[in-house]
């Protein structure tokens, strides 16, 4: 339901809890929290040139469409019909959006006219593209596209205009940008690794490229999405210096090079990881998001050198996607928090003032009623391992309820100050739920992300146990009712936590997991989970032993625990009909299944192999709950492990 712009849950989640032992309560409780969601698009806000209006994509309304609202605050007007663009791209003069869509069949890039509101499609190479930008004079727009068989950058004129290849290479050739006076574009040329990156720049007009500046071993598992690692390289507004992402450091930041070639520079050296840079317009600064253990806040670094300022000093949340005013003295930002979903937001570039909330996407009672996370530490191996703690709501003295190891997906992935969905639901349900940033993770440097490598499910599975002995410490959790899920390589680690750590675990529900990287290498069709297990693992088949070692389903022999597989299946797209089901989760059902094991499993039709609609989200919730309450919450787990939340 919504009012005024915002998301309004119709029965508060205090009265859905107030109700957990009605047998409706934990369904009402899942459609309240998957109705839960952000107002602003993840692609965030862009100023229109004048300085007077910020538009955002947002689904408020119904359908994905631009909105526009004024820095000062006010109503938010629709810009756009729901035309569920990708990366949109405001014009310099700000009279056009481009953006980048299948509606058509191929991806292609569009542009939506502002004034004439109505768009024309750009581009008809059927060809899969995954980043462009305008020229700043806004004459053209650089994009790269797989069109002959590798990623190149190209330019199109306009509507009905020339398009033109610019580069052959038979590396990736992605991430185009522009310098300043529109002449010529730079970009990112990848290796086949996907690991060592050269920033390179060739004439508008076409000719011949050269490199800029070159980095060495940033593995880039998004070269051919539209979220790189990497990402563009940024010309700084007088054209002479270019920003870009490195791991040198032993941090992933931001270093500048000079454009007439010479050494590289580190921005504003911190332990910290750095993302979502913009040079502010007189090239004097740089604002960027830094994140410190999944709290990731506005920062400004002097280019001329010196310690970063905080724009918004957080103690709790995730900002994301600044982007400066025309004159310098704002930023616009998104922000986040694990009981508030991301609004946009607008702050003094000085940080003299407090930053103005200009959409609302929840009500500040129902803020208050999910729950905040706990963060902690324990010790694992050689390694401190944070973590987020969620407990149920109303714990009382004597109560010894089960627990649940959330495990996220990547590996090279981090749980942040961000809502957290099924840990949410779980919790109020009944359930101590901890989400740890293991070995692997990303956000607490190269060393630490690299730290699993080679040794997924194994080496990273000593902190999942110690996650679990650090719930069995508590002094309210049922140490022998201890569940683990995950998704994508919390699945995978769900699949191997019970055949590696038979007696840790009591009820495992893998999502959208893989076990088997042999057959895996049969039926894959994702380019970036091949360089991805390439890049930790070595290449297949030259590092098959590894392969075979990490492949979970050949010892579910040792499986004491009942497994519940679930994962999303049925949807294709307009471009690329046909596509055949991922069998992994099928193959570990039939090897338990042949072991005679105690074994579920259930797909949602109309997603990918990940759930991700609404509907099969709030459906997978209850399918979870009703899982964990039989083998959790039941007497065979302990006397004690009937809760006094949920269902009973």
């Amino acid at each position: 339901m919504k009012h005024a712009g915002t998301l309004v849950i119709a029965l508060s989640l205090s009265a859905v809890f107030a109700q957990a032992q009605q047998p409706s309560a934990p369904r009402d409780a899942a459609a309240r929290l998957t109705s839960i969601g952000s107002l602003v698009g993840a692609d965030g806000p862009q100023w229109m040139p004048d300085g007077s209006r910020i538009l955002f994509p947002s689904s408020q309304g119904g359908g994905l469409a631009i909105w526009s609202v004024s820095p000062e605050g006010g109503a938010a007007t629709r810009v756009t019909e729901n035309i569920s663009p990708q990366i949109p791209r405001v014009s310099p003069r700000g009279d056009r959006i481009a953006y980048l869509s299948d509606k058509g069949g191929s991806p292609e890039l569009w542009v939506w006219s502002v004034p004439d509101k109505r768009d024309v499609q750009l581009t008809r190479l059927g060809a899969r593209i995954n980043s462009f930008t305008w020229a700043p004079d806004g004459s053209a727009i650089a994009f790269s596209a797989l069109r002959y068989g590798q990623f190149d950058v190209w330019t199109v004129a306009g509507p009905g205009g020339e398009i033109k290849r610019l580069t052959t290479d038979q590396r990736y050739e992605v991430y185009p940008t522009w310098t300043p006076d529109s002449r010529n574009v730079v970009y990112v040329r990848a290796d086949d690794r996907w690991a060592d990156h050269d920033v390179m720049i060739v004439p508008a007009s076409g000719g011949t490229a050269r490199v800029l500046t070159s980095d060495k071993d940033l593995f880039d598992y998004g070269t051919l999405g539209t979220r790189s690692r990497f990402g563009y390289p940024l010309v700084s507004p007088d054209g002479k210096s270019v920003l870009f992402r490195s791991h040198r450091s032993g941090w992933l930041d931001y270093w500048i090079a000079p454009m007439a070639g010479g050494p590289v520079r580190q921005l504003a050296a911190e332990d910290a990881d750095q993302s979502d840079a913009r040079w502010s317009p007189d090239g004097q600064s740089v604002v960027y998001i830094a994140n410190r253990n999944g709290t990731q806040q506005v920062q400004v670094g002097a280019v001329a050198g010196g310690r970063p300022r905080a724009v918004v000093p957080l103690e709790t949340g995730v900002a994301a996607n600044p982007e400066w005013s025309p004159d310098g003295k704002r930023v616009a930002f998104t922000l986040a928090t694990p009981t508030h979903p991301a609004d946009l937001y607008v702050v003094a570039a000085d940080g003299a003032a407090k930053p103005v909330q200009l959409t609302s996407s929840i009500t500040a009672n129902t803020e208050q009623e999910l729950l905040k996370p706990e963060k902690i530490t324990y010790q694992s191996d050689q390694f401190t391992i944070s973590a987020y703690v969620y407990r149920p709501p109303a714990l009382r003295s004597g109560d010894r309820v089960p627990g649940i190891v959330y495990v996220h997906g990547g590996p090279t992935g981090q749980f942040s100050d961000t809502y957290a969905l099924q840990p949410q639901f779980l919790a109020h349900m009944g359930y101590v739920v901890i989400l740890p940033n293991i070995r692997g993770s990303s956000g607490y440097g190269k060393t630490f992300e690299d730290a699993n490598n080679p040794c997924w499910t194994r080496c990273d599975l000593n902190d999942v146990v110690a996650a679990a002995d650090y719930l069995k410490a508590l002094p309210y959790v049922n140490s022998s009712a201890i569940g683990i899920t995950g998704i994508s390589y919390g699945g995978i680690m769900s699949l191997a936590a019970v055949v590696r750590a038979p007696d840790v675990f009591q009820a495992s529900m893998p999502q959208s997991g893989y076990a088997n990287w042999i057959s895996f290498q049969d039926y894959n069709a994702e380019l970036q989970h091949t360089k991805l297990l390439a890049y930790e693992w070595g290449p297949y088949p030259d590092s098959a032993a590894v392969y075979r070692r990490n492949s979970s389903i050949f010892e579910v022999k040792n499986v004491k625990a009942p497994v519940f597989l679930v994962h999303g299946i049925g949807k294709e797209t307009a471009w690329r009909p046909g596509v055949p089901p991922i069998i992994a989760s099928q193959e570990y059902a039939l090897a338990l299944e042949k072991e005679f094991k105690v074994v579920k499993y259930k797909t949602y039709p109309g997603e990918t192999y990940y759930v991700s609609g609404r509907e099969n989200s709030r459906q997978l919730l209850l399918d979870m709950l009703d899982f964990f309450d039989q083998y959790l919450k039941t007497s065979v787990a302990g006397p004690a492990a009937a809760a006094t939340f949920g269902r009973q």
